[in-house]
């Protein structure tokens, strides 16, 4: 009997996980499905997108739709702006959100809890509409449209990465800090030599979430920046679909896929520290 019931549990294991691998396997090709199409489409010819029957794989590489995107509008340098201004955002919001969660997380000061109070706030402001128009009339006054600093310096801080980096500091045990003092490190030097080491998988994925943000930050590029020489990959897709080339989807998906490369990149180099960072982070005392 006792060999009986572990086989059923056997086989009941098995199955859960076969249902639970099946179920991943469909939700993958359901999300990598669009991304597929998109190159599939990318490199045909624009008479074969719309042909019946779809064609599912492609056949044959047609590059002339890579070339003609960079044709139609300043591609390259788009996609150069979008680097620059997501690699100092990314560095930006990561140097705040440290040195703030760590602020939050290690010290106690007054008003502490009531400023941290009004910080989460700001997270249910929709902060893209509201304050789009004062954002903008600052930056006109100090005279920085079409220019970086109007894309960079108003999101160099986040509200988001104060919290994230607040809860994982607080998930790393006091003993550390008390042995890093009795051993005369400063604040400073434990933060560096103790905390950001342990530290590594949430920063990981932070830096995954906010590079991705805003890499594909749209409105506010397309506002704040009006020649075409500072503007950003997304507000250049957006062009070329309004180009000459509007029904040329061979031509729209190509840009696509380039502006797709840099998050995958950075995605696929840091995918195991992101995974640790919604698995598990920290060190619970």
């Amino acid at each position: 009997m006792v060999v009986r019931d572990k086989k059923k549990i056997n086989t009941k294991k098995l199955v859960k996980t076969c249902l639970i691998e099946f179920a991943m396997i469909l939700f993958a090709i359901f999300m990598f499905g669009p991304i597929f199409l998109a190159f599939t489409m990318s490199v045909q010819p624009p008479h074969v997108v719309f042909s019946f029957p779809p064609k599912i794989l492609p056949r044959g590489f047609h590059i002339q739709n890579y070339i003609q995107a960079f044709k139609v509008v300043p591609f390259g340098r788009m996609m150069l702006n979008s680097l620059i201004v997501s690699v100092f955002i990314t560095a930006g919001k990561l140097f705040t959100g440290v040195l703030s969660g760590y602020a939050y997380a290690n010290f106690k000061f007054k008003g502490d809890k009531f400023s941290f109070a009004i910080l989460f706030a700001t997270l249910y402001i929709p902060a893209e509409i509201v304050l789009i128009i004062p954002l903008f009339q600052v930056i006109s006054s100090f005279g920085w449209v079409n220019s970086y600093q109007a894309m960079i310096i108003p999101f160099l801080a986040s509200a988001t990465n104060t919290f994230i980096f607040q809860q994982h500091f607080k998930t790393i045990p006091k003993d550390f800090e008390d042995a890093a003092k009795i051993d005369g490190a400063s604040s400073i030097q434990y933060l560096t030599k103790v905390i950001l080491p342990l530290s590594r998988p949430i920063i990981a994925g932070a830096a995954v979430i906010n590079f991705t943000y805003a890499w594909n930050m749209y409105l506010w590029p397309m506002i704040a920046c009006m020649r075409d020489d500072m503007k950003t990959v997304q507000v250049a897709i957006n062009m070329i679909m309004n180009a000459e080339s509007a029904n040329n989807w061979a031509v729209i998906m190509a840009a696509t896929v380039v502006a797709l490369l840099p998050t995958l990149l950075i995605f696929f180099f840091l995918q195991d520290l992101f995974v640790k960072s919604l698995v598990g982070t920290g060190l619970k005392g």
